[in-house]
């Protein structure tokens, strides 16, 4: 995508660090150096201002990765690109069949209006829930961990959606502020929203997590 795009040795291309190091691998595969921006606390993709605030002469696109289910608002985004000349490329999520995407849409609702304790997803519009992701409130990783383990204790199955940021990677290692993407690191937590769970599976997840999350700060 970016070799064809025209994309190559000496530039730059802005991607975020905050998912998956599949797109600065990329980025690097065609000789260009991949530079690292913030994301957007809600939407977990990038944020406009803070990818302008890394824009050098020597950029020639950005790489959009929308996620969890839940796209990015691309306007200004693209708004950016042609103010500078910049290719703008989006990296989207496989969808899932329309039956299923409901069932989570409702199962995620579900989280919503019973969950307490824990920051629940920003919806927003179109959100297909590929994941569930909350924030653990209290003392960032340490809290989240502990938060993690006592729920697979309970038997509930959950995920921390990215270990690591891409910036912070050795091969990938760059000194740069991205405090919203660390603070994501730092707190999310993807809670079961499959298709699959029964009401009484959905129930459990629900008990366990507002029985953990009495024990810390109050959602924010």
């Amino acid at each position: 995508m970016l070799r064809a795009a025209g994309v190559g040795a000496g530039d730059e291309v802005v991607v975020p660090a905050f998912g998956n190091v599949e797109v600065a691998e990329a980025v690097t595969q065609t000789g260009a150096l991949p530079v690292f921006a913030d994301i957007d606390p809600a939407s977990y993709c990038l944020d406009a201002s803070a990818v302008e605030s890394v824009i050098t002469p020597r950029t020639t696109a950005v790489v959009v990765v929308h996620r969890f289910g839940r796209r990015t608002d691309i306007t200004p985004l693209h708004e950016l690109g042609r103010r500078h000349g910049l290719l703008v490329l989006e990296q989207g999520e496989s969808d899932a069949p329309y039956d299923e995407m409901a069932q989570r849409r409702e199962r995620a609702a579900y989280l919503d209006a019973k969950l307490r304790g824990v920051r629940t997803p920003d919806g927003g519009p179109g959100h297909t829930y590929q994941q569930y992701v909350v924030r653990v409130p209290g003392n960032g990783r340490p809290d989240r961990d502990a938060f993690a383990r006592a729920l697979r204790a309970k038997g509930i199955e959950c995920r921390v959606p990215v270990k690591t940021p891409v910036h912070r990677l050795p091969e990938f290692r760059r000194c740069v502020a991205l405090p919203q993407t660390e603070r994501a690191a730092d707190e999310t937590l993807a809670l079961p929203v499959d298709a699959s769970l029964t009401k009484r599976e959905m129930q459990r997840i629900v008990a366990a997590c507002n029985a953990l999350g009495g024990l810390l700060q109050p959602a924010f």
